[in-house]
């Protein structure tokens, strides 16, 4: 159950408007009526509580669990205990993240700005925004309807943030522009220098980064992450990105829409992701290269040439999945050998 001190729930809601809301079919139409209060994992459910079973590891969980009602594949659903309502749905995770946020809204912008915050006379201030003590907003800059600024966060010169966003407190943007219902989290920096230098023995010498950073719509970054501004063109992220905390994003870089970028995960400069690219957790591209829609990358991999649409790779240097699966099988035989 969620802690009610940092959660406030809705509901109840009743089992045809949870079908409703989450475009799931209610097996027992009988059941309609039947209300529930909150949403809990299989092993801790009661009869009160709607839960979910997508991965079929969990089948017993599944079968022995309390819930009242649980989203489940067609193909499960005669696995459910007695008494329990299912939700049939081909993407059961989908669907119960839509009944869980019915339950758990994200909470609106207070409209409120506080006295502790420092706001420019110049800067466009949205209607219904919320301004969290110790914020700082900076000359020119423009701050879209219901968005909420927490506290110690900066908005630099010039900078847009769209409609309904949430900055998380001590985030820091410059030289950025921020689409629609975007979040970032907490101490995120987003628009500082690229890393451009002209190296030389005489020293190296700083190149002025003179890009931006265009952020899309519905994009979520993630705590402590850096997206360093362009040096010339803009560094882009596209709409529906999700990236983890602690990801680096280098100049230049070009991000399609909804890709998925994984916690440390690196991405060197010019480099240019097509759509829905997936990057596991501390994978490394190197700089100037094409990702191809829908690549996927493996954890830990380390990216060193273009990849076309739909490959997949791991290792480092990456390597096609497959031939990455056959370096580790010949890598564990030869240490099974040596012992």
């Amino acid at each position: 159950m969620a802690d009610p001190r940092f959660f406030k729930r809705k509901g109840p809601f009743d089992a045809a408007e949870i079908a409703n809301i989450s475009g799931a079919t209610l097996l027992q139409t009988t059941g309609a009526s039947r209300s529930f209060v909150d949403v809990a994992p299989l092993q801790v459910a009661d009869q009160s509580c709607l839960s979910f079973f997508d991965n079929r590891k969990y089948i017993d969980a599944f079968a022995a669990s309390s819930a009242g009602a649980c989203f489940a594949r067609p193909e499960f659903a005669d696995r459910a205990p007695e008494g329990m309502l299912v939700f049939v749905s081909d993407d059961p995770y989908r669907a119960y993240a839509k009944a869980a946020t019915a339950f758990y809204p994200a909470e609106p912008a207070t409209g409120e700005i506080s006295d502790g915050a420092f706001v420019h006379p110049s800067a466009r201030i949205g209607t219904g925004v919320q301004i969290d003590p110790g914020a700082v907003i900076e000359e020119n800059a423009e701050i879209g309807d219901g968005t909420r600024i927490c506290a110690n966060a900066v908005i630099g010169r010039g900078v847009v943030v769209g409609n309904g966003c949430y900055l998380g407190p001590g985030a820091a943007l410059t030289h950025t522009l921020v689409g629609h219902q975007c979040i970032i989290h907490s101490g995120a920096r987003i628009g500082q220098d690229g890393f451009g230098f002209a190296m030389g023995p005489q020293g190296h010498l700083k190149v002025p980064q003179l890009g931006r950073v265009v952020i899309g719509n519905d994009v979520e970054i993630g705590a402590n992450s850096t997206i360093d501004r362009g040096a010339g063109p803009d560094t882009v992220i596209g709409n529906g990105c999700r990236i983890d905390n602690l990801v680096q994003i280098g100049h230049n870089v070009e991000m399609g829409m909804g890709c998925v970028i994984v916690a440390q995960v690196g991405i060197s400069g010019s480099t240019k992701l097509g759509h829905f690219v997936v990057a596991g957790g501390q994978a490394g591209i190197t700089g100037h290269l094409t990702l191809g829609d829908g690549a996927k990358i493996a954890a830990q991999s380390g990216v060193m040439k273009d990849m076309k649409p739909g490959d997949v790779v791991g290792g480092s240097p990456a390597v096609a999945m497959m031939d990455y699966h056959k370096q580790t099988i010949a890598l564990s035989r030869l240490i099974r050998k040596k012992k």
